[in-house]
């Protein structure tokens, strides 16, 4: 199970990735930016494609959204300096409880 964790955080980090170089790709004009979107898009798709072999599709991508998220509002916090609201964090923290709660759910039908 531990193996089926781990791809899916890299499926993960290159979607992090991915959508960081998003706004990089200044509507795709941007070739080295546009580049990295799409190869990592592509790693993301087939990491997440493994990992649904091993965890519930419902579980695995609960967590890549939440996860993902949380990611990509502190990839643009830092690096495009994007703003922090209460109703962003809060937002946020709903998002990681469902997480939860679905990861809870499954494992009590399994």
């Amino acid at each position: 199970m531990i193996k089926a964790w781990s791809l899916l955080l890299v499926a993960i980090l290159f979607e992090v990735v991915g959508t960081t170089a998003l706004k990089r790709t200044e509507g795709f004009t941007k070739a080295v930016p546009s580049l990295i979107m799409v190869l990592c898009y592509i790693a993301a798709i087939y990491f997440l494609s493994l990992t649904v072999k091993m965890i519930p599709t419902s579980v695995a991508y609960a967590v890549w959204s939440g996860l993902g998220l949380v990611l990509i509002a502190l990839a643009g916090f830092w690096l495009n300096g994007e703003k922090f609201s209460w109703g962003l964090v809060a937002g946020i923290g709903l998002i990681l409880a469902g997480i939860v709660v679905l990861n809870l759910a499954t494992q009590v039908r399994h």
